[in-house]
């Protein structure tokens, strides 16, 4: 998720070093990047498939209100992730007011809290009984039928659930842009008669373009993956239609057709986001020296950006997880009890299973980039990150039908080679699902890895070259303690996020295995929203690991920065 979002750093470009095991790296690259396509591919052919006819009835029925549903929610996300994320990246970047510097991490918590554990917790505190109708009622004497609330389980309430937990995507890009840029730039608007507003607004703003662009089409693509909000609150999008005609309908080629319509969603919003940035220069063409000199708002002025920075956090995180609370202490699941235990077992061995693997295929990956550099090698790497930009739905259809054909084709040639069949080997297995972890997060592990690699200079291997060390050697003795942070960072953060994974979990996963995400999610559907507390609540905790390690991330990032000449 870091890298995916903040992209690893760029020094100095190094000669690479010729070492053995090149073609193997490659050769391994690229079996990566066809593991990573073929469930992808799978999706896409699909169109040319004929099924049973439900693609025919689901067109003239729902397909319209689906298109406008996933329009709205991405006119919707979009503008409000783009308002609050370049908004308070501004406010904490380059303005200086009462508690501006405890914003610069606050704002980064709602990212520990998905989607739909928020949409959870705003429903009880927002319901009839919740507390907030309740206290008003209390306060004024109201009844039920004699005054107004605002009801969010539809498309706007939904659209705002997803808003409050993704706008930390932007946050983070327009604001290492805002970082990055030249103080030569606006000191020249500056002399040339502009306010330090008309300044940013008119200089630094655009030159964040990019970045701002880029956050929030990460935004939309978690946005478009959501299956869990959009399930609860009742509104029909392409995942919770996929997730229907396949288990409902029993029709997997009109899923998988509804899924290429999906990602054809996701290749739209990457083309615009590529085209947006394509032969353009919003850089100062050199490094900033010094940093930018903040202004120092009023009284009331920092009244008003203090409100602006602490509303997201408010009702991004503070209420949901106060909410939580509450929920838990009236009726939780037992902290104790053995279906608990089970539900985080299963969860945190499937973890941390996801997390040696996709961290392993990561390392590969990043090697045969620094070790045989070259247009193959690039291909095959991009090739193997695509699976962030693609909806968990969508990777689980495809992995479905793949190891479908897969086990089918196998089980075939079993019964006419030895007379008996192998059934159904890989597919509804727990190596089905950590296949499904490593199409979605390797480009989230591969991320942190390879901006370690980028930090150790090339000079350091050749030294250790010259002096007899094999490539085996170099890595254990060299490469290995230096990327122990990197590769712990890339553990963690796949660690959380398959925690946190809901779509290709509930889709994947093998008959009569629940992890803490699925159990959530299910006691929520049967509206026990006190019991899905607790291990919401346990998933919200292990989440906030990430956001600490952003935070340190970017402190010391903005440390190196400031010093004459970093």
């Amino acid at each position: 998720m870091t890298d995916a979002v903040l992209g690893p750093s760029s020094p100095a470009p190094q000669r690479p070093v010729v070492m053995a095991g090149r073609p193997a790296l490659l050769g391994l690259a690229l079996v990566l990047a066809a593991v990573v396509a073929t469930p992808i591919l799978a999706v896409a052919l699909s169109i040319f498939q004929r099924g049973s006819g439900s693609i025919a009835h689901l067109a003239e029925t729902v397909l319209a209100e689906i298109v406008l549903n996933t329009l709205g929610l991405m006119v919707m996300v979009g503008a409000g992730t783009a308002a609050i994320g370049v908004g308070t990246a501004w406010l904490v970047t380059l303005c200086r007011f009462p508690g501006s510097r405890a914003f610069e991490w606050l704002l980064l918590l709602p990212l520990a809290v998905p989607a739909y554990i928020i949409g959870y917790a705003y429903t009880d505190a927002m319901a009839f009984a919740g507390p907030i109708q309740s206290g008003l009622r209390a306060m004024f004497g109201w009844s039920r039928g004699n005054y107004w609330f605002p009801e969010i389980h539809n498309l706007p309430g939904v659209s705002l659930m997803l808003t409050l937990v993704l706008y930390p995507y932007v946050y983070l890009l327009a604001r290492a842009a805002f970082l990055d840029q030249s103080t030569c730039v606006l000191e020249a608007a500056r002399t040339l008669g502009a306010s330090p507003w008309t300044a940013c607004l008119r200089v630094g703003l655009p030159m964040a373009r990019p970045a701002i662009a880029a956050g929030v089409a990460l935004a939309l693509m978690e946005a478009l993956a959501d299956f869990g909000t959009v399930q609860y609150f009742g509104v029909t999008t392409f995942t919770t239609t996929i997730y229907r005609t396949w288990f409902g309908l029993g029709d997997r080629v009109a899923a998988a057709q509804l899924a290429t319509g999906l990602l054809g969603f996701v290749l739209l919003l990457v083309a615009v986001e590529f085209l947006a940035r394509r032969d353009r220069r919003f850089g100062a063409g050199g490094r900033r020296h010094r940093t930018i000199a903040p202004l120092y708002l009023t009284r009331r002025a920092g009244a008003l950006a203090f409100i602006a920075c602490g509303l997201p956090v408010l009702l991004g995180f503070i209420l949901p997880v106060a909410a939580l609370l509450r929920l838990h202490a009236l009726d939780g699941d037992p902290l104790l009890s053995g279906r608990f235990l089970t539900y985080a077992q299963n969860s945190f061995v499937l973890a941390g299973a996801a997390a040696v693997l996709v961290v392993t295929a990561a390392t590969l990956v990043a090697y045969a980039g620094r070790l045989s550099p070259g247009p193959v090698t690039t291909t095959a790497i991009r090739i193997a990150s695509i699976g962030y930009a693609v909806p968990g739905t969508v990777i689980a259809v495809g992995i479905l039908m793949a190891l479908g054909g897969f086990d089918a084709a196998l089980d075939g040639w079993a019964k006419a080679a030895f007379g008996w069949g192998t059934g159904l080997l890989f597919s509804g297995t727990a190596a089905a699902l950590l296949y499904a972890y490593l199409v979605r997060f390797l480009a989230v592990a591969a991320g942190p890895v390879e901006s370690g690699l980028h930090q150790i200079p090339a000079s350091l291997d050749a030294a250790a070259r010259t002096l007899g060390a094999s490539a085996a050697k170099v890595a254990a003795a060299i490469h290995a303690p230096m990327l122990r942070r990197p590769l712990l960072t890339a553990a963690l953060l796949v660690f959380v996020d398959v925690l946190k994974e809901l779509p290709a979990t509930i889709i994947v996963r093998p008959f009569n295995f629940d992890t803490l995400a699925i159990r959530v999610y299910n006691l929520a559907s049967d509206e026990r929203l006190a019991q899905a507390s607790t291990g919401a609540l346990v998933i919200v905790a292990i989440g906030i690991v990430p956001v600490v390690i952003l935070t340190r991330m970017i402190a010391r990032d903005t440390r190196l920065g400031s010093r004459p000449g970093a």
